[in-house]
């Protein structure tokens, strides 16, 4: 009698450990990440950051705190680094080539459609 509890304990012990540790028997599948994966990100990071820098100096303009010149200069800056970022967005598309009378479209695209809404609102409140 002794001997039967003894195997039978022993081959419950067994199976629990072979249940909890299964998941550690389990290879290691750890998601690999793709380069493009990771480029796309900083992008797409980078294009939300210059929208973000678009708006404030938009803002800065409007509340007097940036003359007309220093707005155009930082502008025009701000939207070519735009630019840049949304053509590396699209390289990784591989979206086809611009056409040339697009290529001074791609320059307005980097606008963010936000302002138009903050400056109708702007004058609705005035």
């Amino acid at each position: 009698m002794d001997l039967v509890v003894v195997l039978l304990t022993l081959a419950l012990l067994g199976a629990v450990i072979a249940i909890v540790g299964a998941p550690l028997n389990l290879p290691y599948r750890r998601r690999e990440v793709d380069a493009d994966e990771v480029r796309r990100g900083e992008l797409e990071a980078a294009r939300e950051s210059k929208y973000r820098e678009i708006r404030d100096t938009e803002l800065d303009y409007r509340l007097g705190k940036l003359s007309e010149a220093d707005h155009e200069s930082i502008s025009a800056t701000l939207r070519a680094e735009a630019a840049e970022i949304l053509r590396g967005l699209d390289d990784l598309d591989g979206a086809v080539e611009h056409q040339p009378d697009e290529a001074p479209a791609a320059a307005g695209e980097a606008e963010p459609q936000a302002d138009e809404t903050q400056s109708s609102e702007g004058a609705a409140r005035r």
